[in-house]
């Protein structure tokens, strides 16, 4: 077993892909280890009672959910920050994130979990569930897109938690075939195109598109 703290979970979850920006980001070094977000074993439930992906493993320190894991690694590892010092766009930061994990997510995974999900079960998409989940979607699009503005960062002048939380799940609608339509939510593209070009955005899409066979 590697000495290295483990990070349970797999590749394409937009939480297990939340966890592993901000460990790119802080430069941490761990392992995936390959946890799928349905059918888990005994052993794993008794890790995370809520059998969620991902969950961190330290030693003998168990900690599951991304914001819980973000927030952990914030105090181990405080540089680079991410999470605003200034009180009130902390706040902020935390509710972009629960957004993101929430609303946002249930909006734009419709179609990944029906187009690769599905396929992977052999399985036939439901494209009239994708198609609804698209226009569901079009409301919180214009949400993000008015919060964005002409701001390089949702929250104070850094990249932070809550980039990475609104950013992850959109991945994963790529990953579907779909994308933002720039000529409606022109701020919306311009911002995803910025974040999810960094370094630790990319070399994570790269893997998974290879896994996935997205190229």
């Amino acid at each position: 077993m590697s000495d290295k703290p483990i990070l349970h979970g797999v590749n394409a979850s937009p939480f297990v892909r939340k966890a592993r920006i901000a460990l790119a980001e802080k430069g941490i070094d761990y392992e995936l280890v390959p946890v799928m977000p349905m059918g888990q074993s005994a052993e794993y439930m008794k890790k995370s009672p809520l059998g969620k992906i991902p969950c961190w493993e330290e030693g003998d320190y168990i900690l599951p959910d991304s914001s819980c894991i973000i927030a952990y690694l914030e105090r181990t590892h405080p540089d680079p920050a991410l999470y605003p010092s200034d009180p009130k766009q902390f706040g902020r930061a935390l509710w972009y994130e629960e957004y993101a994990d929430t609303k946002l997510t249930e909006a734009v995974t419709t179609a990944f979990f029906n187009r690769i999900v599905k396929k992977m079960m052999n399985q036939e998409p439901d494209e009239a569930a994708v198609a609804a989940s698209l226009v569901a979607a079009e409301p919180v699009f214009d949400y993000l897109d008015g919060e964005i503005a002409d701001r390089e960062v949702l929250v104070g002048s850094h990249f932070s938690v809550a980039d990475i939380a609104v950013c992850s799940p959109f991945v994963n609608f790529a990953h579907a075939g779909e994308s933002v339509d720039g000529s409606r939510w022109p701020q919306l593209v311009a911002y995803l195109a910025r974040h999810l070009a960094r370094p630790s955005f990319k070399s994570v899409i790269e893997e998974e598109k290879a896994a996935l066979g997205t190229r």
